[in-house]
């Protein structure tokens, strides 16, 4: 396999395709955030509510397929359900572009999630199967690194591309990365090989499991717009519950479930999830509340509040990369994922002792952003590690499915905690003082800190030797069933 690579292009150019996915796919879950204002004025007739679905649409038909779509690709195979997903999600970033309305629009930005869906756990997956095993915590960290960075430039980008043209452009932009990824995939990438068992994941399940992780993230996305005891509300929250366990149950005793339960009864893996999720809360109501203090409290333009949060982009992409190389000699995935959550635990407490709502931009935003955003990138690097290290390569694509959803339904029960804390902060017309927004951040750090005792008590996986760590994943994990 990596005489076939290097022959084609090299390592690298796997690596730069498979990321090059997940960059965009990430990019688009947080670009048309700035791009609200522009819609408003396309289409004046259209409530707050309803140009919020833009954003909730591709979020919701995300998450709810991340974990179907990884189980698909370890069945399917991972080139082929990856060429799809850049060609689905490709179609539909054009059709968002030419939307004559905002129905067609909100249509298109599902028809992307579900685009993207499929793009994630595959092109992680093709850097674990198609790199050598000694390069697999670099290839993590290139792909956390191209993640986290398009997830925290997202705003700035969509900002500046609002700013030069209009919002449009947001979706115009991936058409040409769209068609190379494509083109690239053909091209280096091996056609999936024949397996004994080409079964299809459990119908029912699958459907129950898309089913009830899109209407938990509806209700958790929605409850601030609808109201947390209205019907929709708990109807929605109600049949994601019911859904998930029910096909949690099916997949349990089913020959060929729609998730891979038996990878939950690993312990380094199921706690990996339930850290992935305390972060994605923890990670995205910190950048949420982030942009909205400078707007708020500091007085920046949205434009500029999104470039201030480009240093702090810049330098999780940093820290994902050198942790990738690092982890493998300084305790693997576990310490990545301590000095990630530590170096976000020190910002946090020191935005709860130093923020004010005068302007300090260089002496106080800019370390502040320096420490967390390395962190950010060092412990997600860490936590996809883990989760790949914990599972057998056959099951790859649903093992990174599975962590993937639980740090994307961290992002929704994240950015309805910062609605509900500022909410009940507010003043009598509404208003927002610092004060609200250091409560934001301390119980960022709490979640932060719990994460960080979680993985000290229970993730005890060290890195396998260079020379034999395919060998050693397959031996250590052939006893957990699959």
């Amino acid at each position: 396999m990596t005489e076939r690579l290097e022959k084609r292009g090299g390592l690298w150019a796997v690596m730069l395709t498979a990321s090059g996915a997940g960059f965009l796919a990430m990019l688009d879950s947080t670009v048309t955030s700035l791009a609200v204002p522009a819609l408003h004025r396309d289409f004046p007739a259209a409530s707050l509510p309803s140009l919020s679905w833009v954003i909730s649409a591709y979020a919701v038909a995300f998450a709810a397929l991340l974990a179907p779509s990884g189980r698909l690709a370890d069945t399917l195979g991972r080139r082929r359900l990856f060429v799809g997903g850049v060609l689905v999600f490709t179609v539909a970033s054009l059709l968002c572009a030419l939307a004559p309305g905002l129905e067609i629009l909100i249509a298109s930005r599902v028809l992307q999630g579900i685009g993207a869906a499929a793009m994630i756990p595959t092109s992680l997956a093709i850097m674990l199967h198609d790199c050598p095993a000694e390069r697999r915590m670099l290839s993590i960290g290139v792909w956390s690194a191209a993640g986290g960075l398009a997830a925290a430039v997202g705003p700035s980008v969509g900002g500046v591309l609002v700013h030069l043209w209009d919002w449009r452009a947001v979706f115009l932009i991936n058409l040409p990365f769209g068609a190379l990824l494509v083109f690239a995939a053909m091209r280096l990438l091996s056609p999936p090989a024949r397996t004994g068992d080409r079964r299809l994941p459990d119908p029912l399940g699958t459907v129950l499991l898309a089913t009830g992780i899109g209407a938990a993230t509806l209700g958790v996305t929605t409850a601030e717009t609808w109201g947390w005891t209205d019907g929709k509300t708990l109807t929605s929250l109600a049949v994601g519950v019911l859904a998930v366990a029910y096909a949690l149950y099916r997949s349990g005793h089913h020959p060929v479930p729609a998730v891979e339960t038996g990878l939950l009864g690993q312990r380094t893996f199921a706690t990996t999830n339930v850290v992935a999720l305390l972060y994605g809360v923890a990670q995205f109501a910190w950048l949420l509340a982030c942009v909205l203090f400078l707007t708020d409290e500091w007085g920046y333009s949205v434009l500029e509040a999104g470039l201030a949060q480009t240093p702090g982009a810049v330098l999780a992409a940093v820290g994902a990369v050198v942790m990738g190389k690092l982890a493998a000699k300084f305790g693997g995935p576990r310490f990545a994922i301590l000095v990630g959550l530590a170096a976000n635990a020190v910002s946090g407490v020191w935005l709860l002792f130093a923020l004010t709502d005068e302007p300090s931009f260089l002496t106080l935003w800019l370390p502040v952003s320096i420490i967390g955003g390395a962190g950010m990138g060092a412990a997600v690097t860490g936590m996809s590690t883990a989760a790949a290290m914990s599972v057998p390569p056959s099951r790859f694509a649903s093992g990174t499915a599975i962590v993937t959803t639980a740090r994307n339904f961290g992002q929704a029960l994240g950015v309805a905690a910062v609605a509900v804390i500022l909410h009940a902060g507010a003043g009598a017309d509404g208003s927002q003082d610092t004060a609200s927004y250091v409560n934001v951040f301390l119980f960022c750090t709490i979640l932060i800190a719990a994460a960080i005792a979680i993985t000290m008590a229970r993730i005890r996986l060290e890195p396998p030797p260079k020379a034999a760590a395919t060998a050693a994943t397959e031996n250590v994990l052939s006893e957990q069933p699959s």
